[in-house]
């Protein structure tokens, strides 16, 4: 019998969560609340990003429901990323995405961890150690662009040691179990352009909940990739592509060819990151990654 008088059933907190390691299969649940949220995730960035840390995904539960979700992907000794920092809708404020975070940054151990945040988010970001890197701004549309020239092409499998070179300089670390995944994932097409016999950037689109999505966009300037991108859009009804604003011949770039912002991030370190070359960076990879 339920005992009379002001009696109300506890509501569960933190301590009722229960943290594990997610499998592929039980991450299509994250994405899909990533999608809800118009994070606009690619259809099958999963193979990718499991293929990177397998280890690296963990989920919140409660009573054997996921209730939260967060993922802090190695990359080699020194440097890990997180993402997909989500606490179900009706669960929130009730702190099981510290409790998920916390989780999920011990598998980090002593690494330097990047993040893509809302901006509005950058105050609890920085009393958590991060400190703002750049902002990033998600440009969409259908792009007005010329037709694509033969400098631009699929890779062969010649090229590939390049484009793994061309990426880890673009990058605060290397990811080549990512990036040859990512290469290899069905639906994803990846397009390199070769000036004189050199590789001067590459990038990929793939299929997305809502407009395709490139990345990355890497190139040595934005003649090369002005290039790539015309031919990564030829057909496509939409595109939408993150660009860092702290790259001014980017924004340029997206601007003139008819693409607009909507929603930016912000991305933060919690160290400095290794030198790499964040000027040909034209188009993030993805904001769950880096």
């Amino acid at each position: 019998m339920r005992p009379s008088g002001g009696y109300r059933e506890r509501m569960p907190d933190a301590d009722d969560l229960v943290i594990d390691r997610a499998t592929p299969a039980e991450w299509a649940t994250v994405t899909e609340w990533a999608a809800a949220e118009g994070w606009n995730p690619g259809l099958r960035d999963g193979t990718a990003f499991f293929a990177q840390d397998p280890k690296g995904f963990f989920i919140g539960r409660l009573a054997g429901e996921p209730a939260s979700a967060v993922s802090v992907v190695n990359y080699g000794n020194d440097f890990a990323f997180l993402g997909f920092y989500l606490v179900r809708p009706d669960l929130r404020g009730r702190g099981f995405g510290l409790a998920t975070w916390k989780a999920g940054l011990a598998h980090a151990g002593e690494r330097m961890v990047g993040l893509d945040g809302v901006p509005d988010q950058q105050g609890n970001y920085r009393r958590g150690g991060f400190e703002l890197a750049y902002r990033s701004a998600r440009f969409t549309g259908m792009p007005r662009l010329p037709a694509p020239d033969a400098s631009v092409r699929a890779p062969t499998p010649a090229d590939i040691a390049g484009v793994h070179a061309y990426d880890s300089a673009c990058l605060p670390a290397d990811r080549p179990g990512f990036l040859d995944a990512w290469l290899g994932n069905p639906g994803h097409r990846t397009l390199v352009r070769i000036v004189g016999g050199k590789l001067t950037g590459y990038g990929t689109i793939r299929p997305a909940r809502d407009s395709l999505r490139i990345g990355p966009l890497f190139a040595d300037t934005d003649s090369d990739a002005r290039h790539l991108l015309a031919a990564l859009a030829v057909d496509a009804p939409s595109v939408a592509i993150d660009v860092p604003l702290c790259n001014e011949s980017a924004v340029r770039l997206v601007e003139s060819v008819g693409l607009t912002p909507s929603f930016e991030s912000a991305r933060m370190y919690t160290a400095v990151p290794r030198s790499h070359s964040r000027e040909k960076v034209f188009g993030v990879t993805t904001l769950e990654l880096g």
